[in-house]
């Protein structure tokens, strides 16, 4: 008997403009790479190469003066909303920045998508897996070096017809070089 197909998607947000390699290395072994929302530029989206599409969304902070001249038409085809396709459901992509606390946001999201397998959001930078009923709520953290809370971050959601599981990645903090060449460490932000 033949393995059911299983389709691979990275879920990613919060990159603000940097988008740590480590994790672009995962988004390239998957099929779709979903963002969530403040992108920060379009050497980001540039930089996502799954083997089949990104599908991204408009942030709170993706505004042409956080973006720059140059980059108006990818900003423009950013929505405020999403909806992927996958074997066994779809997947609703947002940003949640939506002022409510974590217990009305999860709640509200699932009452406005109830036909959905999952919803995903970003803006709080913080990785939540939310599986205890449907639809799915998740939030895959931050992906580049602003506010990881720990590291930078990810989700993997391994997908077919008949079954659906979602893997966390969290990476440890990385130096990266300052302005003036200097070396520091980014740590994760209460």
């Amino acid at each position: 008997m033949d393995k059911e197909h299983k389709t691979l998607v990275a879920i990613i947000s919060d990159t603000h403009g940097f988008l740590d390699p480590r994790i672009a290395d995962r988004v390239s072994a998957c099929d779709y790479a979903i963002h969530a929302g403040d992108v920060g530029g379009a050497d980001v989206l540039c930089a996502l190469n799954p083997r089949q599409r990104v599908v991204a969304v408009r942030g709170n902070n993706d505004t042409p003066s956080n973006w720059g001249e140059l980059e108006g038409s990818f900003l423009q085809n950013l929505p405020d909303e999403a909806l992927l396709s996958l074997p066994g459901g779809d997947v609703v992509v947002v940003h949640g920045d939506d002022r409510r606390s974590l217990t009305e946001r999860h709640a509200h999201l699932r009452r406005r998508y109830p036909e959905t397998r999952a919803i995903v959001y970003g803006h709080s930078h913080r990785l939540i897996m939310d599986c205890e009923q449907q639809p799915w709520v998740l939030n895959p953290g931050a992906a580049g070096r602003t506010r990881t809370h720990g590291g930078p971050s990810c989700l993997l959601l391994h997908c077919s017809e008949h079954e659906w599981q979602v893997e966390a990645v969290r990476l440890p903090d990385r130096k990266y070089r300052n302005r003036d060449g200097q070396r520091r460490t980014r740590k994760a932000n209460g």
